[in-house]
């Protein structure tokens, strides 16, 4: 992320690829010029596991330069936010009207995750303002966060479907499901209602609950790939991670385990089956998507680390607040060696063997930084000890 920075321009713009030289691969305002700003997503991510407060103050202004930049050059009059098929990163999803190009064109859409994307953006650059005490610069984020909540709830929301559209120049809303609109699992921008609408469609089997969790579009579109053809129903460890670290963190820690466990499944049979990782992959069989890239640990590093870690262990380190979680639901004896928390911890955490959910979990843990654990378990039983350096734990 440095290395964008690094080559951020005046107005705040960095380009989303930039060559060997130096120099960007696009113009800045070609519509394909940008990805997904999930920049202060990441940094506040990275300061929660690692605490680096100095960070923060050093990156702060490169985010809210570049969140500006996008605001000046890719909203619509109204203030809503355009980008691209290559823009949002979901090259081919059946998107923009007949007549644009799906790829490169904005299609005159108001995109749904670009939306979301960006409300997500205010809400972790407010974050990050309180903690470098620099909220009141952008105080005008709250603004825009309010405005675009409302404006996602009145025109992207169909109460029909109970799910969340694109919107095309004339006002009418899209009617193809993607897994876009679950990048609102990421914000608050639905209320415990709707939210619940919306989650219901990862359960529904015609649309997103296929044999491997989650394709990129609903299997009920006409474009529908059973192979995925990229973002035609591919799975994509990204996407997939999104939504099953959104569903945890909204309380739907069941259904996220369950897509976790689905996904890692999938793609470990595929790794012994084949001897490597994949870009992306079918929804429909145990295998790599259609013509997806081999060795490919860049995204496809997420289930065998982090989804595996937080949503099937159920272990999150939040070194920010010198506390980890652990949800204990397996019931066999396991844990974690070598658990990284903050700049210097190095945790080990062990659980017995159960004979069942509701027995309280025995816990031995290793550790050379002291930390708060916060242990769940059963139908919503919890405790939270404090342990010491030496790893012992004191009630």
């Amino acid at each position: 992320m440095d290395n964008f920075y690094a080559k951020q321009h005046q107005d705040g713009f960095i380009c989303r690829e930039i060559r060997a030289d130096g120099s960007d691969c696009f113009e800045r305002y070609d519509p394909v010029s940008t990805g997904p700003n999930l920049l202060p997503w990441a940094e506040l991510l990275y300061y929660e596991q690692f605490g680096d407060i100095d960070r923060l103050h050093r990156v702060f202004p490169a985010l809210v330069a570049y969140a500006q930049w996008w605001k000046l050059n890719r909203t619509w009059q109204n203030g809503t936010y355009w980008s691209s098929g290559w823009g949002t990163g979901m090259d081919n999803m059946p998107r923009v009207p007949e007549g644009y190009n799906q790829i490169f064109s904005n299609g005159h859409l108001t995109w749904l995750d670009t939306n979301l994307q960006q409300y997500l953006v205010n809400n972790c650059l407010m974050q990050i303002g309180f903690y470098t005490e620099r909220w009141q610069e952008i105080e005008e984020m709250e603004d825009e966060m309010k405005f675009l909540k409302s404006w996602i709830n009145e025109n992207m929301w169909d109460p029909a479907t109970g799910f969340l559209y694109d919107v095309f120049a004339d006002g009418s809303r899209s009617t193809t499901k993607g897994i876009s609109a679950f990048w609102a699992l990421q914000t608050d921008v639905l209320d415990g209602e709707k939210l619940d609408t919306l989650v219901a469609h990862l359960s529904d089997t015609t649309e997103f609950d296929r044999p491997h969790r989650v394709p990129s579009l609903s299997a009920d579109h006409k474009k529908y790939n059973p192979l995925g053809r990229y973002w035609q129903g591919g799975i994509w460890p990204g996407t997939n991670y999104m939504v099953i670290d959104g569903l945890w963190r909204k309380g739907y820690k069941d259904l996220s385990r369950q897509i976790a466990t689905n996904h890692y499944d999938n793609v470990f049979q595929v790794w012994k089956n084949t001897g490597t990782f994949w870009e992306y992959y079918a929804p429909e069989s145990i295998e790599p998507g259609f013509m997806a890239r081999k060795d490919f640990v860049g995204w496809t590093g997420l289930p065998p680390i982090a989804e595996f870690i937080e949503a099937i262990l159920g272990i999150r380190g939040q070194y920010s607040e010198n506390k980890i979680e652990w949800d204990v639901r397996q019931l066999e004896a396991h844990g974690i060696e070598r658990y990284p928390f903050g700049p210097e911890g190095v945790v080990g955490l062990k659980v017995a063997a159960r004979k069942s959910a509701s027995e309280k979990p025995v816990i031995t843990v290793t550790t050379n930084v002291p930390f708060d654990l916060v242990l769940l378990w059963g139908d919503g039983q919890s405790s939270t000890v404090h342990v010491d350096k030496s790893g012992k734990i004191k009630y």
